[in-house]
Formats: structure tokens, sequence, C-alpha cells
């Protein structure tokens, strides 16, 4: 039987566009692909035919899920909107809380796995917006949805249905119960179900993985899952490059892997400036994305890499990246400390924008701080002034 998704659902618009019906229906376990799956989870884990029927019973099929999916931010906006959406005061500032908050426990991870602070809380603040967005779909239906409904990828989606229903067994947890994305990604840190079984831990040490409610779960799985991808503690992470007068296109990496080195980029001409490697050997990949005002270069070294092992795209791992470490630089405003692990980038061409941030964040606190308040009306405008600066520049990467 042919998706349902491509018969009952559709209708063609007198445009000739595909639009899809909006009623949820019950996932049908008669058909046949849904029969094979069954059959498969059975002959592959022991699982009962009637029990895994009986929970895939329980799925609804929802349009709404396979729109959302065919159009995701990464693929529709350009870097400069895209980072619009994570870069803004209110998430930087409930990054600054939450690191805040649990402060000890990110700095003892950082020290016993080398994953740094602004890692955590970047991968936390875009993924969930610290645990404000955590998806309101049911995990079972959107895995069905796109299992069964979603052609592109239903080989990939009915591997993490079959992981969810794992998971269930595993962790002692109700069908119905987690919620999460439209593709099925769960609690704060959003792992798929296979990231679920093979990375999330148990951090607490209650006996459980719970990724929606302990934070200690939370950052040790988070932690666990860039360790065992090569995360290189206190190595640098990306650099802003310059090609100069070269042919910045046939430098340019075409995939997510580094494919040269930091020697061989600037043996080509090409300037980078930040944390860089000291070994010209280090990998390095030459990468663009659309600015305001333009195309603008990054390269990105194997922390890089590791970031986009967690989500598959460079804008993700840049946006994760700049998060991480304006949260970091408000807290290292507020304490005068700064992370060893910490380069103070923020995109191309801002670097002088952001010193003059940071260092009128920091005369701020300390004006706030003194006992002695200086004029009511002077420290006003000052604030406005330093707000201004802590913004996001539109006209920047």
């Amino acid at each position: 039987m042919k998706p349902f998704f491509l018969l009952a659902l559709c209708a063609v618009t007198g445009c000739g566009q595909l639009v899809l019906a909006r009623e949820e229906l019950p996932l049908d376990v008669a058909r046949e692909d849904v029969a094979g799956f069954v059959s498969r989870v059975h002959e592959r884990h022991g699982m009962d035919r009637d029990t895994v029927a009986s929970i895939l019973g329980l799925a609804r099929i929802q349009p709404r899920i396979i729109e959302a999916i065919s159009r995701p931010a990464e693929k529709v906006k350009p870097w400069h909107e895209y980072r619009a959406i994570f870069m803004t005061p209110d998430r930087i500032g409930a990054g600054v809380e939450f690191a805040r908050t649990h402060r000890e426990e990110l700095e003892e991870i950082a020290a016993r796995t080398g994953v740094p602070l602004e890692i955590l809380v970047g991968i936390i603040g875009v993924e969930t917006f610290y645990g404000r967005i955590t998806g309101r779909y049911r995990v079972l239906d959107a895995l069905a949805t796109l299992a069964f409904e979603y052609p592109p990828r239903s080989g990939f989606f009915s591997g993490e249905l079959e992981q969810f229903l794992l998971m269930l067994r595993e962790q002692g947890l109700e069908a119905e119960g987690p919620t999460g994305s439209y593709a099925g990604a769960m609690g704060l840190p959003q792992f798929i179900p296979s990231s679920y079984r093979a990375y999330a831990v148990d951090g607490d040490g209650d006996g459980r993985v719970d990724l929606w409610e302990s934070t200690s779960d939370v950052l040790s799985s988070v932690a666990n899952y860039f360790s065992a991808h090569g995360w290189q503690a206190g190595a640098p992470v990306v650099a802003c490059a310059r090609p100069g007068d070269v042919d910045a296109g046939a430098l340019t990496d075409p995939g997510l892997k580094p494919s040269t080195t930091v020697g061989a980029l600037r043996q080509a001409g090409v300037e980078l400036t930040g944390a860089v490697p000291e070994s010209p050997e280090a990998p390095a990949g030459l990468f663009m994305l659309e600015g305001a005002d333009g195309p603008q270069y990054w390269a990105g070294f194997h922390n890089f890499y590791v970031i986009t092992r967690y989500n598959r795209s460079l804008m993700y791992a840049l946006a994760v990246h700049e998060l991480g470490q304006a949260v970091r630089e408000r807290l290292g405003a507020a304490t005068g400390a700064a992370s060893p692990h910490f380069s103070p980038i923020h995109g191309c061409g801002r670097v002088a924008t952001e010193n003059t941030a940071l260092h009128s964040v920091r005369v701020l606190d300390v004006l706030s701080s003194t006992p002695a308040r200086p004029d009511s009306r002077a420290l006003c405008l000052f604030r406005r002034y330093a707000a201004s600066l802590r913004a996001p520049v539109r006209n920047a990467g």
C-alpha cells in the first residue's frame, strides 16, 4: 500500500501545489509496511508482535509534522537570518541564568570531560531555549508519521521508531508519554532515540536517564556525546577567515569534515584571525555563509566538525559556538574571569564592536555594584548604551 501521505492527505490546487489535509488519523497497523515493521522488531529484538502492534496502534498520523520537516529553518534562511533567531538578548540572558544556576555542575563536567561550559550551554540554548521549547509532539506520533508517511526519509525514521520501542522497554516509559520535536528529538538536548540509547547517561545516579527533568542527566549526556565524537579539550573551534585576493570558491569545503589544513590555507593566502591551532598540520575547512552584506568566510577546525556531528549543519554549529561564547562573555563580565577554552569571536568583522561591548558591560557591572552610586541619570543612559551593544548586530555574521 502506498503511504497515506501520498493518497488521502493530498490535494492538488489550481496552481499545481501539493496541499496536506489537517486531519490526524490513527496509523493503520494492518498495512503491509506496518506489519512488516512489526515482524522485523519481533525477529531482531524478541519483542512480542501483539505488544508492538498495540503500541503502534496508539500512533496518530500528523500532516503538520510532514509540513514542518519539509522546511527546517537552516535550509530556508540565510545565515544572518538564522543567526538572529538565537543571538538575542533574551536567549543570551536565559543562558547566563542557566549557567549561573548550574555553574558548579557545568564546571565539574567540563573538568572531567574536557567539554567546556560554553559548548554545553550553547547546545541547550540552540536546541530548546534552555527548556522553554522542547517540542509539543508525541514522539510516537512523530516517528510513526515520518516512518510510514514520509518516503524521502522513511528508512531513517523506521530505524528511529525501532530504537524508540527499545528505549521504552529499557527505561520503563509509557509509549504515549515522551514528547519532543517534529523529528522525534527529546528533552532539553533533543536526543533522537538512537542517541538516547547510545549516549544518554545517568548523571545524578538515580538509576534512570531523564532528559526532560534532570539537569545532571542532560549535561552529562551532552558532554558524553561530544566526548564520544572526539572533542579535543582546549582546542580552537572556528576562526574568521579573510581570503583576500584568493579564489575563495576553489578553497571552500564542499562538506562538513575539514579537508585541508591550517598551513595549507595560510599558504594559499587566507588570513585567519582569532584562536587557531598551533600546528600547521591541524585539520581545517574553509566555508562561506551568507551575511547581510554579502559572503562571510570562516575556517572550521576539528572541534567545529564535532559540533556538526550533533546536527549536520554549518549554521547550526556556528550558532551553538556563538551563543555559548556570548553566555561565557557575560559570565566573565560579571566575575572578571575568562574561560581557558574561550576565544572572543562573534563573527567576521565584529571583534572590535564586541570588545567595546564587553568593556562597556564590565564598566556597567562595576558602576552598578559600587557603594557610592553615580548620578542616576548618567547610569540610566549608560545602561541603555550598554544594552544596545549587547544586542546582535544585524549586518554581521
